[in-house]
């Protein structure tokens, strides 16, 4: 352990540290995926505030890129070392990431994932996310209906997360497929269907470049693609480049999750067609907020009735609405962008 938390001070950047009336009585973490990612800094600028609020002391650390899951070890191992009362965590490896957390909360650390459960997803105190099948599902409908007959004859483009498959990008692309209409094989990967609407799947690492680099490669495989699902949205804005490159831009059904205030942006001028918008910015308050109390009077989160996690909403975001898809338009959806 010793050397992990050497190898995490010279790797680990402390991004946030904000200090109270009481912090030196309560220490949280906030461990993110990547801290360039607009969506995990919104969940910096919750945890911060909340915790100032709190008079508690926040301490942030972040992987160098998407699936970098050995730093997020180490941070959780600097964590305990630190004597943290809590850790906020978005795991890039959601299952390898397990016995980690299994130490942190064996030293008496309340363990709360944010957005990404873990797998199984019991292995955390308790998941503040977006129902993320429901996300996925949503703009999958919203697809399908869009196209209308032209649905059963679509080319479709998957532009994933990872190949480690974390559980954030399964329950999207398989919410995404269902909603479409596709039959799913195991809802707890990706990449078995046998739907020949399906062109194939790529893996973005959740940002601009990589979505320009997926969609090239699915593009090289069919240049018919006409609807592209993305893990996120700086994965559709690189999407959207690629096909622009192939003069496909106007021509192609993007749909995204997220629904940050560029992504909401990127709807209203048309780059996406539709996204489901998260709150990330709740998450970590509320996850902070959890953490004071658990150090107060041991109590730990409830859930939301009938679901494994508490949700935290989602809501669709689009400037074409269709019928039988609820949705908000981009005005509503600029003025709640992340709260």
């Amino acid at each position: 352990m010793k050397k992990i938390i050497a190898c995490a001070a010279l790797t680990l950047a402390l991004s946030t540290t904000v200090s109270g009336a009481f912090a030196a009585d309560i220490t949280a973490c906030l461990i993110t995926k990547t801290d360039t990612n607009p969506f995990f800094v919104k969940m910096r600028e919750g945890a911060a505030a909340k915790a100032e609020e709190l008079g508690m002391t926040l301490k942030s650390y972040a992987g160098k890129i998407d699936g970098d899951h050995e730093t997020q070890v180490a941070a959780i191992e600097t964590c305990i070392a630190d004597g943290a009362k809590g850790i906020l965590l978005t795991a890039s490896d959601t299952s390898s990431i397990v016995s980690a957390v299994t130490q942190a909360r064996e030293a008496g650390i309340l363990v709360i994932a944010l957005d990404t459960p873990l797998d199984p997803i019991d292995a955390a105190d308790a998941t503040f996310a977006t129902d993320n099948f429901l996300a996925g599902e949503l703009i999958g409908k919203w697809a399908a209906a869009s196209l209308g007959a032209d649905a059963a004859n679509a080319k479709i483009a998957l532009l994933d997360l990872d190949v480690s498959q974390p559980t954030v990008g399964v329950l999207r692309d398989q919410g995404f497929l269902q909603g479409f209409g596709i039959d799913l094989a195991d809802p707890n990967k990706w990449g078995d269907e046998t739907d020949p609407r399906i062109v194939g799947h790529d893996v973005t690492q959740g940002n601009e470049e990589g979505g320009r680099r997926a969609m090239e490669n699915l593009l090289a495989k069919d240049s018919g693609i006409n609807v592209v699902y993305t893990i996120n949205e700086p994965s559709a804005a690189g999407a959207y480049e690629a096909l622009k490159a192939f003069g496909r831009e106007d021509d192609v059904l993007i749909v995204s999750v997220d629904g940050g205030c560029p992504g909401v942006e990127n709807v209203k001028d048309g780059v996406i067609g539709a996204t489901s918008q998260q709150y990330p910015l709740l998450m970590a308050s509320l996850g902070i907020q959890a953490i004071r109390d658990w150090a107060d009077n041991g109590t730990k989160p409830e859930v939301t009735p009938g679901k494994a996690f508490y949700d935290t909403g989602v809501a669709l975001v689009t400037a074409k609405a269709v019928d039988g898809v609820p949705s908000i338009d981009t005005t509503e959806g600029t003025n709640l962008c992340w709260g």
